[in-house]
């Protein structure tokens, strides 16, 4: 199992994880952006509809997910680094698409972040590379937690508090 220095910022969609970690990013902070995101960006830019992009499930989440281990394998795991999602969240989102989770649980033993951090929940928002709806966030919701605890994290939970004070709130309890 690979240790590292890193930090995980988690949650449903519309927890506000996206706007934290460009703060951290804008103080000066390592930060690794959602790969879910940059992915369905550079596919919408491309000119292709979200609905395509998502249109075969597991393509769509192997492919995330093969991104997610890229990224962390390129990365000095002693460096303080926060991330907008971790691998396990990779867990859930098979599990919500109805597909096996083995792989995606078998690629997230091995590694451990030092943190894992839970935003709870704000108001939901649709934008062009949102598809869930406030019923599948609230599912999301319980199946990111119930991924991070089965792989034996001790989740910090990251009330609802103003961008700065979720930062401050983080960072003192690294």
């Amino acid at each position: 199992m690979r240790q590292t220095n890193w930090h995980i910022i988690t949650g449903a969609p519309c927890s506000g994880k996206t706007s934290v970690i460009r703060e951290l990013e804008r103080q000066g902070y390592r930060v690794v952006h959602e790969a879910a995101r940059a992915y369905i960006d550079q596919q919408l830019a491309s000119g292709h509809r979200l609905e395509q992009i998502k249109a075969d499930k597991l393509a769509f989440e192997s492919h995330i997910l093969a991104a997610k281990l890229r990224i962390e394998a390129s990365l000095p795991p002693e460096e303080a680094i926060f991330f907008d999602r971790g691998t396990p969240d990779s867990i859930a989102y098979f599990k919500l698409a109805g597909l096996d989770t083995a792989y995606p649980l078998d690629r997230s033993r091995r590694i451990r972040y030092r943190r894992v951090f839970f935003f709870e929940r704000l108001g939901f928002s649709k934008d062009r590379v949102r598809a869930e709806n406030d019923q599948t966030a609230q599912q999301l919701d319980t199946l990111i937690q119930e991924s991070y605890r089965m792989l034996g994290y001790k989740i910090v939970y990251v009330p609802a508090l103003s961008i700065h004070r979720r930062i401050e709130f983080i960072l003192k309890r690294l």
